[in-house]
């Protein structure tokens, strides 16, 4: 006996209805995540704009124009400050001095590190880390390759797997998840490194798995009920998934949510965007994938079978209204 169950047995909900607006939906918040995106930016971490990343933990917040101002006086360049969780916490980025070397590097940390101290009661240096731009530049590109791979590649492989429908509906599902995780960031300010270049590759690994469960039943519904209308399909489909889908997001939602209570700010952008990407890869798998079949044209043809290959068979009438399988003889 089961004391916990999320969604009920033999739900029945017309997901499909809702597709106009959830088409609708889609598109805007596409167009607004690429106009913010465009109008603000990304705060790109050190890891794709160069540069020296010194974090500075503080007793109580300190005013950022007292702390911007006593690092400039230094001479080691315009700093870019950044709080961090409750905002006792700075991140101070500088640009990297041509040529310098660790030692120099490690001279500029320690005259920051000194200059802070003595300005602010209670300072303490945590940690820093620099990259060069040539490195900034070349984990750009990586990192771009990376995403354009893997959805190029998840494209072909639900068109080889399936049809080519669903080749296009997963990738245009990607996207948006994609944009949607972007857009966030955007708004949030939260740093874009290397470590949400891996959050938002693990995010669409997440979106595919979820996509191609549901596209492996809607095929195989496909095959079962081929005099069933395509809406019919689709939503039968879905339903048949949603218990599994909700009871992952949520086992995934609440380690995540541990994370970021628990994870720290270090930890946080990661955590925030995975437990966004979570959010939108449900939503999309739902209402964008499955019900972009029908906008594609996709039907529910029966299967041409050669002359001889079913000596007989016999329909069997299921129970869902005008939908019907063939049974062989034994």
């Amino acid at each position: 006996m089961r004391l916990l169950k999320v969604v009920p047995d033999h739900t029945n909900i017309d997901f499909v209805r809702l597709r106009g607006w959830a088409f609708g939906l889609t598109l805007l918040l596409s167009l607004l995540a690429i106009g913010l995106t465009f109008a603000r930016g990304l705060n790109f971490g050190v890891d794709f704009v160069g540069g020296l990343m010194i974090e500075e933990k503080f007793v109580v917040t300190p005013p950022l124009d007292q702390v911007r101002s006593a690092v400039d006086r230094l001479g080691v360049g315009e700093a870019f400050l950044q709080p961090v969780g409750d905002g006792t916490t700075l991140n101070i980025r500088l640009p990297v001095q041509q040529g310098a070397d660790e030692g120099a590097t490690n001279a500029v940390v320690k005259k920051v590190e000194a200059t802070l101290a003595a300005r602010f009661q209670g300072a303490s240096f945590s940690r820093y880390s620099t990259v060069s731009g040539k490195v900034s530049s070349e984990l750009i590109q990586n990192g771009v390759l990376a995403v354009g791979l893997a959805i190029l590649l998840i494209g072909l492989f639900a068109i080889i797997r399936f049809e080519w429908q669903f080749g296009v509906s997963t990738v245009v599902a990607i996207i948006h998840d994609l944009l949607m995780t972007v857009g966030f960031f955007a708004v949030t300010r939260f740093e874009f490194d290397l470590t949400i270049v891996a959050a938002v590759l693990t995010i669409i690994g997440y979106s595919i798995n979820d996509k191609i469960v549901i596209d492996d039943r809607i095929r195989e519904n496909m095959r079962r009920y081929r005099k069933m209308d395509m809406r019919e399909i689709i939503n039968l489909s879905v339903n048949e998934t949603l218990p599994r889908t909700v009871m992952t997001s949520l086992t995934i939602l609440l380690a995540l949510i541990a994370l970021l209570l628990l994870g720290g700010h270090v930890l946080r952008g990661f955590t925030a965007a995975m437990i966004l990407g979570i959010v939108v890869g449900t939503y999309s798998s739902i209402y964008v994938s499955s019900s972009l079949l029908i906008t594609l044209g996709l039907r529910a043809e029966p299967n041409r079978e050669k002359p001889g290959t079913l000596e007989k068979a016999e329909r069997t009438t299921t129970g869902i209204e005008g939908a019907e399988r063939i049974t062989p003889r034994s």
